[in-house]
């Protein structure tokens, strides 16, 4: 396995790839991979997106949006999407990818990360919890989880 790594804006097709196969997945809409590589790489050249790969396809990735926080001068990031390719699930990938996020994250002196996700996603969860994420629950429609992970 190819240890995690921050992308650059020339990772943008593998980006677009694996963004569109989780839509695919999902049976969530998709402009395509070639317009969401394009897309990608104009934000992470904006310098507000960061995009952690890993495995040798590569086969998952992590799509943190930062911005400013309201209640400190410090940034707070958003992560936007996880994904890993089902073939590769089970194996430490999305923890690999999300420990480097949160080393990155300290790194740079981000005050906390928040993310969603739904009641059905119990390996998702089970990985958010155990890395010590404060779980908030609320939503409209069904039952969507709202994670926040504080950093010191």
């Amino acid at each position: 396995m190819n240890g995690p790594r921050l992308a650059d804006s020339g990772d943008a097709p593998a980006i677009g790839r694996l963004l569109d196969a989780f839509n695919r997945e999902y049976d969530d809409p998709t402009p395509g991979p070639a317009w969401l590589a394009g897309r990608v790489a104009d934000l992470i050249d904006a310098g507000d997106t960061y995009v952690v790969l890993a495995g040798t396809g590569p086969d998952g990735l992590v799509v943190i949006r930062e911005r400013p926080a309201l209640w400190t001068d410090a940034p707070e990031w958003y992560l936007a999407e996880a994904y890993v390719v089902p073939a590769r699930r089970g194996r430490g990938l999305g923890r690999a990818m999300m420990e480097h996020v949160v080393g990155l994250a300290r790194g740079r002196g981000v005050a906390w990360i928040e993310l969603t996700t739904t009641e059905d996603d119990q390996a998702a969860r089970g990985l958010y919890e155990s890395m010590g994420f404060t779980r908030f629950e609320g939503g409209d429609g069904g039952l969507s989880f709202y994670y926040e992970l504080e950093l010191d």
